[in-house]
């Protein structure tokens, strides 16, 4: 039923469900639809319906959520609900018409809805002959805007002709007219009737005019153009309209709000002067030529980057403390960096950001790092990722003058972060490559060096850009692949993989629980057994981080889930603990575990327990963290040849080699036999030959493994071994051994060996490593091989004592 100009009697207070409404306006006599959101506008709807389908709508002040009444505007529209339809992400679209207009008395929240007492607006039952005659002015215009009549239906023109009243006029014409938002609430709020009238008065004179002169501007413009000018119908059209107007110094280009712009931007005098000229330019060309767009884009990036707007650094140190270990376990060394800055900072108001470069395997916790630092220092943050790159502009710009171009990803990304000293992550910086393009490494050089990079200039810009508040963190799986001077302009700080202790500390405190959100099982009490977590590492992951880990305890929560709706057990309803009952709890133990994920996909290799002669354990860094890199020797009868097998790189080759000569040149300390070398082949293989090795530390292993074959003996049993050998039979020290050492400890080797020179390295493994994990170090090939075979291989007659020839100064042993 459709009031369409008829008032229902006005019936003293009511008291009525609240709904707030935003981009929308409903005026009494008319039908309007809009959405509900769920929440409390759906709960107001369902009780009005369940009333007498009476609501009271009511505009808020502002687009955020009205909280109280004073949110809202005192004058709103008591609506009749036609039709509701619930959509599926809970919100209802609603039809509601109009009835009159209402005061808001008294605001009173209920549990989950709000209800009004409302006052209805009276309207004068007697007109003055002043208003009658505005109505007929109205009317009288009306009937000459043909335009609008077009837009009005036959039943909607009708109700307008017949209106009795001045407020049923306005409210009927209001909404049709091309009038904003916020002069159409001005005629909602209004009280006083006459006031309405005269403003509607107004405004369909203006509209009316306004359609009648555009219409004039078409004719005039349509007559004078021919058929090789359509193309420039709207600009032509646009003159005109401003000619009609007066301006005849019109804007069509937008270089006058350009320059105010850019009056307004705290950035160098330079760049000032610069986009100002620039801008000049762009005033007086046509605003339809290919160069105006190009100048107008360029002066709009120049006024949407951040010049010298910041955010502030936290001040607090126990603060960024407390973010930093919330979010991530362990990482000593990056967070004490990040609080050593902080704190000098807090001294030091200007100081440069810090270039930080996170080396480590993946799945370590580099990349969500950056998103935890920036959190810790209260600065917005902002990440690109590197990897694939090989085109120099992607850093800094294409030149303006191509089509389509654009700034680089740098001035990218700082126009994102909006402030000028954000948290800048450059991910995978070890991934890039380059190409006839150019090197995107080497245009890194001045965004990364801190004595430059307060002056960067992208291509597209060609001004000066000061970077030098950012603080930079860059990641890498590896160094090899960096450019040495780009190395040089960061902070390398390493990020080692995690023992099996750590790791079930972090799925303790971190995976699980976030795991459990992620698959619906939040709120009920599911505890995975140590054991359980034990064997989802030792089992099911191979790695140095807890990427892998984490997608495993994901696949036993998704299974548990799965048997807990199999089994009839609802998960909403368990959460709901009813009184007197157990509460509902749900251990998964290790044989579950194996159930959920079938037969396991890593288990220790048993050759590296087993002695026999030719075999040594070598360990190797790469990567993806450590790696127990077995080494086999193999002779057979021949002519000497050294046969070398397993996708071995350069200096891994001649480390083979070195460590060869070295023990022909010393058979006879080991009593060896020169046919040993000349009478027989001797074939070197490193398994797993579709993956390529490389690097001088294999040496030492290299060394036993051949020494094992040409004795027949094999060295102690579950021993691991890494150092790069010489001509003379010294043990150099080698890199990363935090990774190797704990590859030997998941393989379960609980004697390595090391260089003497790498003993300082044993502070940076944890302390349970160490516990379990007996170290032997040497400073020669001799001392090392008395670690490395058992006691019986040294009292055959044959064995010598260990050489002195080459040692260093001796110092004291660990502990």
């Amino acid at each position: 039923m459709s009031l369409l100009g008829k008032r229902p009697a006005k019936t003293g207070k009511k008291d009525l469900p609240l709904l707030a409404v935003k981009d929308i306006l409903v005026f009494p006599s008319s039908v309007s639809p809009f959405f509900a959101p769920p929440g409390a506008g759906v709960k107001a709807l369902e009780v009005a319906l369940a009333e007498d389908q009476e609501i009271f709508l009511v505009p808020q002040k502002n687009k955020d959520e009205a909280r109280n009444e004073h949110d809202l505007h005192s004058i709103g529209v008591v609506a009749y609900i036609l039709q509701t339809l619930r959509l599926p992400d809970g919100s209802v679209r609603v039809l509601v018409e109009g009835r009159e207009r209402a005061r808001l008395l008294k605001y009173l929240p209920k549990q989950d809805y709000v209800r009004a007492e409302v006052q209805p607006l009276e309207v004068p039952h007697e007109m003055q002959s002043s208003t009658l005659t505005l109505m007929q002015i109205i009317l009288q215009t009306l009937r000459g805007f043909k335009e609008l009549q077009s837009r009005i239906s036959k039943d909607k023109l009708q109700a307008i002709n017949e209106a009795e009243r001045s407020d049923v006029l306005v409210d009927l014409l209001v909404p049709l007219l091309n009038l904003s938002d916020e002069k159409k609430l001005g005629f909602l709020l209004e009280e006083d009737s006459k006031t309405r009238l005269e403003n509607l008065a107004v405004a369909i004179q203006v509209e009316s005019e306004l359609a009648g002169l555009q219409h004039e501007i078409h004719k005039k413009v349509k007559s004078r153009l021919e058929q090789s000018q359509r193309e420039y119908y709207l600009n032509e059209q646009l003159k005109e309209i401003h000619k009609e107007l007066g301006h005849e110094d019109g804007d069509p280009t937008g270089a006058t709000e350009l320059r105010q712009k850019i009056e307004a931007l705290q950035c160098p005098a330079d760049v000032k002067e610069k986009s100002l000229k620039e801008c000049n330019r762009l005033a007086r060309l046509q605003a339809t030529t290919p160069e105006a767009g190009i100048l107008r884009t360029y002066l709009e990036w120049i006024t949407d980057l951040p010049w010298g707007e910041k955010t502030e650094d936290v001040k607090s140190l126990s603060q960024a403390q407390t973010v930093l270990d919330t979010d991530h376990f362990d990482m000593k060394k990056v967070k004490e960096r990040i609080l050593d800055y902080l704190a000098v900072r807090n001294i030091q108001a200007k100081l440069k950001g810090p270039i930080l470069c996170l080396v480590g395997p993946p799945g370590t916790g580099k990349t969500s790092l950056g998103r935890s630092i920036a959190r810790a220092l209260g600065r917005s943050f902002v990440r690109i990722s590197l990897g694939g790159v090989r085109d120099e502009a992607e850093i800094r710009g294409h030149r303006k003058t191509y089509v389509g171009a654009l700034p680089g990803k740098i001035l990218q990304s700082m126009k994102r972060a909006a402030t000028s000293n954000p948290v800048f992550l450059l991910d995978e910086i070890d991934k890039m490559n380059s190409d006839f393009r150019g090197d995107p490494a080497s245009a890194l050089l001045e965004v990364l060096d801190p004595e430059q990079n307060s002056t960067f200039t992208d291509h597209y810009l060609e001004v000066p850009y000061d970077l030098s508040d950012v603080l930079f963190i860059t990641t890498a799986n590896s160094l090899h692949t960096i450019p040495r001077p780009l190395q040089d302009r960061m902070e390398v700080i390493e990020v080692p993989g995690y023992t099996d202790l750590e790791k079930a500390k972090i799925a303790e405190g971190f995976l699980i629980p976030k795991q459990i959100q992620e698959n619906g099982l939040g709120g009920l009490n599911i505890v995975l057994e140590p054991g359980a977590i034990q064997t989802v590492i030792h089992d099911y992951t191979a790695e140095s981080g807890v990427r892998g880990l984490e997608r495993q305890i994901g696949q036993v929560l998704r299974k548990t889930a799965r048997a807990l709706l199999e089994a009839g057990k609802d998960p909403e309803a368990l959460r709901q603990q009813v009184e007197g009952e157990e509460p509902f709890r749900l251990t998964i133990d290790a044989e579950k575990v194996r159930e959920y994920l079938g037969l396991p996909l890593w288990k220790d290799d048993k050759l590296l327990f087993e002695p026999k002669p030719g075999l040594a354990n070598g360990l190797a860094w790469t990567e993806v963290g450590g790696k127990v890199l077995p080494v086999e020797v193999s002779l057979f009868p021949g002519k000497g040849e050294l046969i070398l097998t397993g996708s071995l790189g350069d200096v891994m080759k001649e480390s083979v080699r070195i460590a060869f000569s070295f023990l022909k040149a010393r058979a006879q300390t080991w009593h060896l036999k020169p046919e040993d070398f000349t009478g027989r082949d001797l074939h070197i293989h490193f398994p797993e030959g579709a993956i390529p090795k490389d690097g001088p530390s294999a040496g030492i292993t290299v060394v036993a493994a051949l020494l094992s074959a040409f004795r027949g003996s094999p060295l102690r049993s579950g021993v691991a071994m890494t150092g790069e050998v010489t001509l003379t039979g010294r043990v150099f020290p080698i890199g990363g051994v935090k990774e190797k050492v704990l590859a030997a400890y998941r393989h379960g080797l609980k004697d390595v060996f090391l260089p003497y020179d790498n003993r300082r390295d044993l502070e940076e493994i944890p302390d349970e490593v160490k516990a379990e994990v007996t170290f032997h170090f040497a400073q020669t090939v001799e001392e090392a091989l008395h670690h490395l075979f058992p006691a019986e291989f040294f009292s055959e007659p044959s064995a010598p004592e260990p050489s002195t020839e080459n040692v260093l100064p001796a110092q004291d042993q660990p502990a």
